[in-house]
């Protein structure tokens, strides 16, 4: 079955109000909803073991933050109803936050994908997602930021089997190492995920004071290497699914699992605090960091800014300032065929919509400088945002109507003007230092531009280049980003007080302050 979990949060600072960016992200939830659904032939199925509703609690690093009900119904004429909605009840800096995230999916009587409708209720906005099969084509339609758009995909393989994967494998008494390899339409990234599940082994539970089998699942979504692993009883209940081992849903009678009080303050939970502070973090020249934590090759970024090496299971990060006016600037507009995706409109960075373009030009007029074009359009986003903390799911359209937002809503409305202006330009995420009362890294979004190089920008910041406490771990789409997922909550960052080439970094258990 599918997993539903919170999301990091990603952290700016305006002046000397830490304000710009505590954030619960739907991409990750919507991640963790995908992680269950499995592959099969299309056929009929007798899914009256399986109707009804379950209830569970969801926490995050042990912390409640929500609750899901799934429910499985089908219709007189056959039809079969997947139906997951789940509610996130934060704190962010005190201020309460609600999520919500709603999917229903209708299959055949024969088992084969009809359609899917999902929406995404946040303090903000609604976003809606149609994805109806016709002939042998998914076309759907999203609305995000106002804005209506229709894309056609191919059909996808998913049928009723992958949606009960779980529940109905289970119920043949699979042994130990066998697999199923799944794949699943996942509206919001726009894009078929696939991966697979393997059975762990089999443990013995008491539910009721009866002993229960339960068997053990793995599942690895491929491309974002996201693992999770799922408890589901002989009789196909999912009990328990544990995601990256950040993330829990649990069954749970409904009054418990309703049972959240905003306790939960995002502020402090995903930050990796230091005991000492970095002097000077946003003025000075070089910073070294050994990084502790589930740290994999997909998340080494090595660029003209931050050089990342496996040093003994642990990371050696190493930034040094970009120097902007070493590049060759190329002239506006980039032709380069290879970099055209990053001009690119799609549902969330809506660069083609007419106000877009209108602001763009507003803001740019005819410079083809695209240094000029970065500090006009990274400067006008920076003063003109207002800074609250968001809990929402961010696009270009909606972050220029409301002119408000953390560092996802000064990103995405950059990257949009950005690419409107004929300049590529790209999300990156990964941590930056804050120097407050409990100094440490935050989980942060910025942009990257093409200036002849890659080169990181922050709109939140008013920074071109970035400082180099900037930690970037992913870059690109919502699809690319949620790799960040297995390192919330469990890194360790140790300031070393050396330049890379003077000192072989090695793990202590204490940390050294920046020179």
């Amino acid at each position: 079955m599918a997993h539903a979990i919170n999301a990091p949060v990603y952290y700016c600072k305006m002046g000397d109000v830490i304000k710009r960016s505590i954030k619960m992200k739907k991409w990750i939830v919507m991640t963790i909803l995908i992680a269950g659904f499995g592959t099969a032939e299309a056929e009929s199925l007798d899914v009256s073991p399986y109707l009804g509703q379950n209830w569970y609690g969801l926490y995050f690093n042990g912390e409640k933050v929500g609750y899901l009900l799934k429910e499985i119904d089908k219709s007189e004429a056959g039809e079969v109803y997947v139906i997951e909605d789940a509610h996130f009840m934060i704190s962010m800096s005190g201020a309460k936050q609600d999520m919500s995230i709603y999917s229903k999916r209708t299959y055949s009587a024969a088992g084969e994908l009809l359609d899917i409708e999902a929406e995404m209720k946040d303090p903000a906005q609604t976003s809606t997602f149609q994805a109806q099969i016709q002939n042998d084509k998914l076309v759907m339609k999203s609305i995000l930021g106002g804005a209506v758009r229709e894309d056609v995909f191919p059909k996808p393989a998913e049928t009723l089997l992958d949606a009960m994967r779980h529940s109905v494998w289970v119920r043949t008494g699979p042994g130990t190492g066998e697999v199923i390899n799944f794949s699943v339409f996942e509206p919001m990234y726009q894009k078929e995920v696939s991966g697979i599940s393997t059975i762990a082994g089999t443990e013995e539970r008491i539910f009721n004071g009866v002993a229960t089998k339960v068997y053990e699942i793995h599942t690895v979504l491929d491309l974002m290497d996201i693992e999770s692993t799922t408890y589901v009883t002989d009789t196909g209940v999912t009990v328990e699914d544990v995601v990256a081992g950040v993330f829990t849903m649990r069954l749970e009678p409904e009054i418990a699992a309703k049972d959240v009080d905003y306790n939960v303050d995002t502020m402090v939970s995903n930050a990796v605090l230091v005991k000492n502070k970095i002097k000077e973090p946003r003025t000075r020249e070089w910073l070294r960091l050994l990084l502790k934590g589930p740290l994999r090759e997909q998340h080494l970024f090595n660029d003209i800014r931050q050089h990342m090496t496996l040093v003994d299971g642990n990371v050696d990060f190493y930034a040094e300032k970009t120097d902007i006016s070493a590049l060759a600037l190329p002239e506006l507009p980039i032709t380069d065929a290879a970099l055209q995706e990053h001009l690119k409109s799609d549902a969330y960075v809506q660069c083609d919509a007419p106000q877009i373009i209108d602001k763009a030009k507003e803001i740019v007029g005819n410079e083809k400088n695209p240094l000029k074009v970065t500090e006009k359009i990274c400067n006008w986003v920076s003063k003109n945002m207002r800074n609250v903390f968001s809990a929402r799911l961010s696009n270009t359209l909606e972050a220029l109507e409301s002119m408000e937002g953390d560092c996802t809503e000064h990103t995405v409305l950059f990257v949009g003007l950005a690419r409107a202006a004929g300049l590529p330009a790209k999300m990156s995420a990964g941590l930056i230092y804050v120097d407050n009362e409990q100094p440490g890294f935050y989980f942060h979004q910025w942009a990257s531009v093409w200036l002849g190089e890659w080169v990181d920008v922050d709109p939140a910041f008013n920074q071109i280049p970035v400082d180099v406490t900037h930690i970037k771990f992913a870059e690109g789409d919502l699809f690319r980003q949620a790799k960040i997922l297995p390192l919330i909550g469990r890194l360790q960052i140790e300031v070393v007080d050396a330049p890379r080439e003077k000192q072989v970094v090695q793990p202590s258990s204490g940390m050294a302050p920046a020179s």
